[in-house]
């Protein structure tokens, strides 16, 4: 089958030197920005990933997923593990500590640059994955700000602190390639992509579907070649990261790491999903029910309680077990892997991957917030394709960074964050307006939108300033039950959002 040709620059598209040093000014402002984020607040991930450097380096590769020294064990895909190895070799340069198994946890300063630092420069893979998505199509240099320069992405890894920005960047190079038409490089690289970070499984089902369709089509030899070909690079992969662990008879002890259901449906901090409001429901009905006289019981484990436990209890409402939310996630993504079957088109497929992420992400079991960048940033791709899509992405980008205020707790970090978030919500109104001139009598933000940007600043306003007045240090879990469910409202909406667009145009 002949691979689609790559789609050709826009007349107006800046010459490809200039394109690449503007590109290079843009990667520089966002290190710079992470630079100065290095003294920040840094979350108990810091020291899970310093962790794993210690682990990866100091123990054979046998006893990674057995090592029980810490209560931060490995579980992520063996690929990432190889990563935070080749991540300690220089280590002892900066600190023989951050390779020490016996730390007590505690970081000097030279550790704290060390892995700010490799946080920050592993991010080349998703500048050199942007770039080559806007020089292989018609997107402008606009659109390598929006990633590079995401405030989400900024809080989660360069204070927070994860390495999200580099598996990102592979994930937006296999999109790449199958924008491209190179079907066969966007599966190998997405199956090294889940031999790292296993939570990008969620986009499988379409990667299964499209590239049958659209890779191993041709006739019954020439389709049924291709999918030997495809299957032998995807299990290349696959051997190589799990290999080992199959050889030393692991493979049961590497899985229970991977996927650690008994964590209970929702995270510590409620994922802005369906699930709060399944949630909050079950909690206004048992309220409801008790005052009408019935005899509710309220499970200890109480899901306000702000606690991660080994399961999901409801008063009223039935009980969600990880099959439920498994069947709800096939069944949304439904339309799309239709879709995906019938017409499989390159220039859909990095709108249909995000719809995919933003399934998992609203009906999935143990959601994290953070989860929302799997999308977030590859709906940045797509941002400039027209007014509704700058519109969608204007109102979820803010959606999805305010619900990680809650990651940033530290009065010290809370400036940064709201001003990561207006700087960046500044930059998108000037750059979506500028390039939307012509349509200007359609707004960026409709009335409705507005009103529900309202809501979000008055939800802030109540938990920095109100709930303490009122309440003191009583019901610490109420402004973030609100910020859930406020952020939750925006994500239903953007699902939905999605869902449409594939219906009606793709």
């Amino acid at each position: 089958m002949a691979q689609s040709p790559p789609a050709t620059k826009s007349p107006d598209s800046p010459p490809r030197r200039t394109s690449f040093n503007l590109s290079i000014w843009i990667f520089s402002i966002a290190t710079f920005i992470k630079l100065l984020l290095i003294p920040s607040y840094r979350s108990t991930d810091f020291e899970v990933h310093r962790h794993w450097l210690a682990l990866t380096s100091s123990l054979p590769l046998r006893q990674w997923y057995l090592d029980t020294s810490s209560i931060w064990t490995l579980d992520y895909p063996p690929l990432f593990a190889h990563f935070s190895y080749l991540l300690s070799l220089p280590a002892s340069l900066f600190d023989p500590a951050i390779t020490s198994l016996s730390s007590t946890g505690s970081h000097t300063p030279p550790t704290v640059l060390y892995l700010r630092l490799t946080a920050a420069f592993s991010d080349l893979s998703l500048f050199f994955a942007s770039y080559r998505m806007i020089s292989t199509s018609r997107r402008s240099l606009f659109t390598l700000a929006l990633i590079l320069w995401s405030p989400s992405l900024l809080i989660v890894d360069h204070v927070h602190f994860q390495y999200n920005g580099f598996l990102l960047g592979i994930f937006l190079l296999s999109l790449g390639f199958l924008e491209e038409g190179r079907d066969l490089a966007g599966g190998f690289v997405f199956a090294v992509l889940l031999c790292s970070k296993h939570l990008f499984l969620v986009a499988a089902p379409f990667y299964f579907v499209y590239l049958l369709r659209h890779y191993c089509k041709g006739g019954f030899f020439r389709g049924f070649s291709r999918l030997v070909i495809m299957g032998m690079a995807v299990a290349a992969v696959f051997a190589a990261s799990f290999g080992p662990f199959i050889y030393y008879g692991q493979i049961k002890q590497v899985f229970s790491r991977l996927f650690p259901f008994g964590r209970g449906l929702c995270h510590a901090y409620w994922a802005p999903n369906i699930w709060v409001f399944y949630i909050l429901l079950d909690k206004a009905l048992a309220s409801a029910f008790t005052k009408l006289g019935f005899n509710v019981e309220t499970p200890m484990a109480s899901f306000t309680g702000g606690l991660v436990g080994e399961s999901s209890p409801f008063s009223v409402l039935p009980q969600v077990t990880p099959i439920v939310t498994f069947i709800l996630v096939l069944l949304s993504m439904l339309p799309c892997l239709v879709k995906a079957f019938k017409n499989p088109q390159p220039r859909h497929v990095v709108r249909w991957v995000a719809y995919m992420c933003t399934c998992g992400f609203m009906f999935g079991w143990h959601v994290h917030e953070k989860a929302s960048l799997h999308f977030t940033i590859p709906l940045a791709a797509v941002a400039m394709n027209s007014l509704d899509d700058a519109k969608h992405f204007f109102i979820l980008s803010i959606v999805s960074c305010y619900s990680l205020f809650p990651l940033l707790y530290e009065p010290q970090e809370y400036l940064i964050r709201l001003l990561l978030l207006l700087t960046y919500s500044f930059l998108m109104w000037v750059g979506f307006s500028s390039h939307f001139a012509p349509a200007k009598k359609k707004s960026l933000v409709g009335w409705v939108s507005s009103i529900y940007l309202v809501g979000l600043a008055s939800v802030e306003l109540y938990g920095q300033f109100v709930h303490p007045y009122l309440f003191e240090k009583k019901l610490p879990f109420l402004p973030l039950m609100l910020v859930s469910f406020s952020c939750a409202i925006g994500m239903l909406y953007s699902w939905i959002w999605q869902l449409v667009y594939i219906l009606r145009h793709t």
